[in-house]
């Protein structure tokens, strides 16, 4: 496919469309060539850290379903960190208005390792229209939804965190910390209510109305 092509998949809301973009998910970009260094970077940070944690998880007895939507996020993030490391490689530049790029090219291509850009393919334009004058800040400019275009590796990021988010939010919630006087509270009191459960009965104390009363009248 050329720059900027579509092939339309259903109806006129579903499209292939191929561009390329600099930056994170969804074509949001970081400026200048430091900024696609510092993303690639920490793509590959994230990526150790992600796979460390998914370890320490799978100890802990985590379900599968947060380790699958874990794997979902490290799956995306290898995706496009092979696509930046890699593409600018193998690849020459993408002509803007019309041509093909070449495979291997003579020379190299068109940028050093962990500079290359990512695929972007999936297009939404869902619906479109202006909105109402009413409206605050946008009041009656156009709008499209869905606009970004994305690839395979953000729809596996997304749905492992909206899987987070939505079905295991028990993974957020943290036990409640006790006060160094709350849990010494708490320890004695176990400890006398198993003492309490383990003593002979010989030496447990029972008392009688008879006992309360004065010995005066006890005799009487």
């Amino acid at each position: 496919m050329t720059y900027g092509e579509e092939i339309m998949l259903i109806g006129d809301w579903a499209r292939l469309h191929f561009v390329e973009n600099n930056g994170m998910a969804f074509g949001i970009t970081l400026g200048g060539d430091y900024g696609k260094l510092a993303l690639s970077v920490f793509r590959i940070i994230a990526v150790g850290g992600l796979i460390y944690y998914i370890r320490i998880l799978d100890k802990a007895g985590a379900s599968l379903g947060l380790l699958c939507s874990f794997g979902l996020i490290l799956a995306g993030a290898i995706g496009n960190i092979i696509d930046s490391a890699f593409y600018g490689l193998i690849f020459s530049e993408s002509p803007y208005h019309g041509g093909y790029a070449t495979l291997f090219p003579e020379g190299g291509g068109y940028a050093g390792f962990l500079y290359g850009r990512v695929v972007d393919m999936l297009y939404f334009p869902m619906f479109s229209g202006h909105f109402p004058d009413w409206f605050p800040f946008w009041s009656g400019e156009y709008f499209l939804f869905f606009r970004p275009v994305f690839n395979i590796a953000d729809v596996a990021i997304t749905t492992g965190v909206l899987s987070i988010i939505l079905f295991h939010r028990s993974f957020f919630k943290e036990e409640p910390q006790l006060t160094p006087r709350d849990a010494h509270e708490h320890i004695m009191a176990q400890a006398q209510a198993n003492t309490a459960e383990t003593a002979p009965p010989s030496e447990q104390v029972h008392t009688s109305p008879s006992e309360d009363l004065p010995i005066k009248e006890q005799e009487r």
